[in-house]
């Protein structure tokens, strides 16, 4: 149908946001993908985007044809796997996003024995520093926390902590801290990862959340750095136990504090509510929610 290839088009347009993004994307020339834009602004009326020699910049009814296309497009998407016959292989496309280091080391990894048995199925993982909206085109958000946003669907993949550690090197030349106070005279992995307070570390004491200011010389906004600069013996570091439980199960990290806890932070499996989700969305969902817990051994609560 005309008027869905044109939804189908806009979108792709609209999330590269250059012309020759989405030739590139299309395997078309710019010329045509300028020439089929003009003609849907023709065919509706109205203009959808404003070009410049850079960018493009969605107009208000450019925003409102995007929205709308969008939910469009996901009803059809929802009907048609309602209607599949699920002795049929899984075919479509499913966008997924994660983060940079949990995508890397364990979804990427799911992700390809997952297409091992899909071969049908289209599948496109974005890695990222910050959550995603799927209101961007994703149809899978796997992300630390339950979504800040009610009307979300937010399926726990995954039980996660932050673990508080340090080298046996670091805790031979300088100690290990007595309790949360003693924090502020040790040196501390400053990690840049989002756009929280870097400088503040959150805990559970006594049923109660606290938080200790630290400080350090050595920061970085990448994960894997962090653990490598806390294995070279640079200072204590707060980090997820899914990247730091080999090294505390090897000796090269210890943990400190056990007694006191830290919030949640718990991996989350982010989609949009449907009365019927497609069954290629059921089927990446069950595959990560019983792969996950088998790559990361259990963090106690």
């Amino acid at each position: 149908m005309p008027v869905i290839d044109d939804l189908a088009f806009f979108q792709r347009l609209a999330r590269a946001e250059s012309m020759t993004a989405t030739a590139r994307d299309l395997g078309l020339s710019l010329a045509a993908v300028s020439k089929r834009l003009a003609q849907l602004e023709r065919r509706l009326g109205v203009t959808l985007m404003q070009r410049s020699t850079r960018k493009l910049s969605l107009t208000a009814e450019g925003e409102l044809y995007l929205e709308r296309g969008a939910s469009i497009l996901a009803e059809l998407a929802e009907l048609e796997g309602a209607l599949s016959d699920p002795r049929q292989s899984l075919r479509g496309s499913l966008r997924v996003s994660a983060t940079f280091g949990f995508g890397r080391r364990h979804i990427a990894p799911l992700l390809s024995s997952f297409a091992q048995r899909h071969p049908e199925l289209e599948l496109q993982l974005e890695l990222g520093n910050y959550p995603p909206s799927l209101d961007d085109g994703f149809d899978l958000v796997i992300r630390v926390g339950p979504p800040p946003d009610a009307r979300l669907v937010a399926r726990r993949l995954l039980a996660n902590r932050r673990v508080l550690c340090a080298a046996p090197a670091y805790l031979e030349a300088h100690g290990a801290p007595a309790d949360l106070d003693a924090l502020a005279a040790h040196r501390c992995i400053v990690l840049r990862e989002n756009s929280s307070d870097h400088g503040i570390w959150r805990f559970i004491d006594q049923d109660r959340e606290r938080a200790v200011r630290i400080k350090g010389t050595l920061s970085t906004n990448d994960g894997e750095v962090a653990v490598g600069l806390a294995l070279d013996g640079h200072g204590l570091l707060l980090r997820s136990w899914w990247d730091v439980q080999a090294h505390l199960a090897q000796g090269r990290l210890v943990e400190l504090l056990p007694g006191i806890t830290t919030p949640s932070a718990d991996f989350y499996a982010v989609y949009r509510p449907r009365r019927h989700p497609s069954r290629r969305l059921e089927a990446l969902l069950g595959w990560l929610s019983d792969a996950l817990p088998a790559r990361v051994p259990t963090s106690r609560a």
